[in-house]
């Protein structure tokens, strides 16, 4: 068991500490002993794709206008890649590591994990543990990095390494360019699909512990039966969302503003990626829906036989004037009038088959939303724009 597996009879759990990625970057000394060193990494990884980029630019004179048609300022994207999402995507290993820690250790402190269900809990974290620690997943994904590198149709992408070209022979790159390709785009999507393989993990995870016996309560006033706090979860993975959608929307804005892209003609597809990535990132917390639907099945039976009962005692002593030989019910404090039995039942009722909510899908669809919409201001004034969004809502 490495260091940073959870010890022996503990319940923390994180999605970063101990992977591959992060051993390497403590054994070069980018993670501190303690710590994640999140600033230190996002500034070393953005310089390291981008400024050899920069620097080559300006001593060859392809940084602004001049040799190039398009300089390397005109490529909203590579900027895009390395200055902002570089960064977004390791500085959101902090709230992803804090975030799910913490919701992991409240389902026990909450209740929701059974005491006799401590040791398979425990099971589940730990194989968890190891399945993050493995090198496998990464080799895949250096192994699809360096096939996307190193292939040519992918690698001499429209228009994207256009200002590297060298003069006399516009079709070789220079240095500029196969450093972007070769080292600062690689950056970019290692941690891009590193956060791919998160989500894998955090979805095994969660299916895992979805297949325990848990302690849901039907009658949870979260509504999601007492599992309501998960809904937080996917907000760790706002940054990331951000930061594949400020890639993609930079790339359009270049497109716009030097090859007369119509953007109107883009919102399928840009609503079309705002629903999947969406959708994407929330799969981790549909794997609860099996658990949450059968205990509100049977609660609905459970909770409409005791009201049942409840109201024909009722009946009985109040309207048909009987005596009862066991009013055990109507005198129990915990349920108290009928309108508080009622209430049990509609809280039942109520309760929903996923832990969903506000809290899961505004951040992630505006950080998809966003960059999107600062997109097509370049076509469309923002106060069109404002008014279909305020006739969809209404």
């Amino acid at each position: 068991m490495s260091s940073s597996q959870p010890a022996a009879g503990t319940l923390d759990f994180s999605l970063i500490r101990g992977d591959p990625l992060f051993r390497l970057q403590r054994r070069i000394g980018l993670i501190p002993p303690d710590g994640l060193g999140l600033l230190r990494r996002a500034a070393f990884w953005s310089m390291l794709g981008w400024l050899p980029v920069v620097l080559w630019a300006v001593y060859t004179h392809r940084a602004l206008p001049g040799i190039a048609d398009e300089p390397l300022l005109a490529h909203f994207g590579i900027h895009a890649r390395l200055l902002v999402a570089v960064p977004l995507l390791i500085l959101a290993e902090g709230p992803a590591h804090a975030l799910a820690g913490k919701l992991l250790r409240h389902l026990v402190e909450s209740g929701v994990v059974r005491t006799d269900g401590m040791a398979a809990f425990r099971a589940v974290l730990a194989t968890a543990a190891k399945m993050r620690d493995s090198t496998l997943p990464w080799i895949v994904i250096v192994g699809i990095v360096v096939a996307f590198a190193t292939t040519s149709e992918l690698v001499h992408h429209a228009h994207e390494i256009d200002w590297a070209g060298e003069t006399s022979a516009p079709e070789r790159v220079g240095f500029g360019g196969l450093w972007y390709l070769y080292v600062g785009r690689p950056v970019f999507l290692v941690l891009a699909l590193g956060w791919l393989w998160r989500l894998v993990l955090l979805t095994v995870l969660l299916w895992r512990i979805a297949r325990l016996d848990l302690a849901l309560v039907p009658t949870h006033p979260d509504r999601a039966g007492g599992i309501g706090f998960l809904e937080w979860l996917p907000v760790a993975f706002a940054p990331v969302v951000l930061a594949i959608s400020i890639v993609v929307a930079s790339r359009l804005a270049h497109d716009a503003v030097y090859h007369e892209l119509a953007l109107q003609s883009m919102r399928a597809q840009m609503i079309v990626f705002v629903v999947v990535f969406v959708v994407l990132f929330l799969l981790p917390l549909l794997v609860f829906g099996g658990p949450l639907k059968r205990a509100k099945r049977k609660a609905l039976l459970d909770y409409g036989s005791l009201v049942g009962r409840h109201g024909r005692l009722v009946r009985q002593r109040w309207i048909e004037g009987r005596p009862l030989d066991d009013d055990a019910v109507l005198n129990a404090p915990e349920l108290g009038p009928v309108a508080d039995t009622a209430a049990l039942f509609d809280s039942v009722q109520a309760m929903r088959t996923v832990p969903l909510g506000k809290a899961s899908l505004v951040p992630l669809a505006a950080a998809a939303i966003v960059p999107m919409l600062a997109v097509l201001a370049l076509q469309v004034p923002v106060k069109d724009m404002l008014l279909t969004l305020l006739k969809a809502l209404a």
